[in-house]
């Protein structure tokens, strides 16, 4: 499948028609987007707009999603802003609205078939299932000292998502002997032949050691038992290198503009 055909598949199953990604998660198009809808400690922003959209209709629309979040109370809200998103300038617009635009990441897809690779792991790190509450704070935990954010609403989702669809949902740590050095989740959206990975976060001593491609290697595998076609990565610039290497293709950048309703 050539690039232009595989992003048109993307956005067509995986934006225009996306599925909640939580059980508190409500998805929904209204007018010429598509948003996500759930609680303070879900995923909550537009995931599609229409092609067509205008100016005019793109104001209209920002206006109007504004709205609605505030309204319900909820911190913060994302648009998620493609680079081959419409109109010209819909940036400008969301930021004379007052979002704030974040590091941009780049779409990365590859097939799942032929990524039969190895796990090859350092001598002395091993793979964790998480499938249980301490496995998630495990996770958060790698998380934490991966990126240095704080782990609150990792821990919330993914809680959430080991009760509510744990037949699609995967997450793994690796562990240093007691210590948790990286982690990783994959989220398999059925019926869109897509298999999604997130994460992939190594504390900072581990990296260059390979842990990264195993956890990939890990995932593909999983998916592929699954029956998925396609892995899909939003990618940082870190990341990005490592996963061209190993058969990514760019697809598109997306940047995560933000809308903040307090400090």
């Amino acid at each position: 499948m050539e690039p232009d055909e595989m992003l048109a598949l993307f956005d067509h199953r995986m934006r225009e028609h996306a599925r909640p990604d939580g059980p508190g998660a409500h998805v929904e198009r209204v007018g010429d987007v598509v948003r996500q809808t759930g609680g303070a400690d879900d995923w909550n922003g537009v995931l599609w707009t229409a092609p067509d959209l205008s100016p005019a209709r793109a104001e209209s629309a920002i206006a109007a999603q504004v709205e609605h979040y505030t309204a319900r109370g909820l911190g913060a809200f994302e648009w998620k802003l493609y680079a081959h998103d419409g109109p010209a300038g819909l940036g400008g617009l969301l930021a004379a609205a007052g979002f704030e635009a974040e590091p941009a990441e780049t779409l990365l897809v590859a097939p799942v078939a032929g990524r039969s690779t190895p796990v090859e792991l350092p001598e002395g790190v091993r793979l964790r299932n998480v499938t249980d509450a301490a496995g998630v704070e495990l996770m958060v935990r790698a998380h934490e000292l991966a990126f240095g954010t704080d782990g609150a609403q990792l821990r919330h989702r993914t809680l959430a998502r080991l009760a509510d669809a744990p037949d699609t949902f995967v997450a793994v740590v690796a562990m240093a002997g007691d210590e948790p050095v990286s982690s990783a989740r994959m989220e398999m959206y059925p019926g869109t032949g897509f298999a999604g990975l997130w994460g992939g976060g190594t504390a900072a001593p581990w990296r260059g050691r390979g842990i990264y491609r195993a956890l990939i290697a890990h995932r593909a595998r999983v998916a592929a038992r699954h029956g998925y076609r396609f892995l899909q990565v939003d990618a940082t610039d870190l990341s990005a290198p490592i996963l061209r290497r190993l058969g990514f293709t760019a697809l598109s950048t997306t940047t995560p503009y933000v809308y903040r309703t307090a400090p």
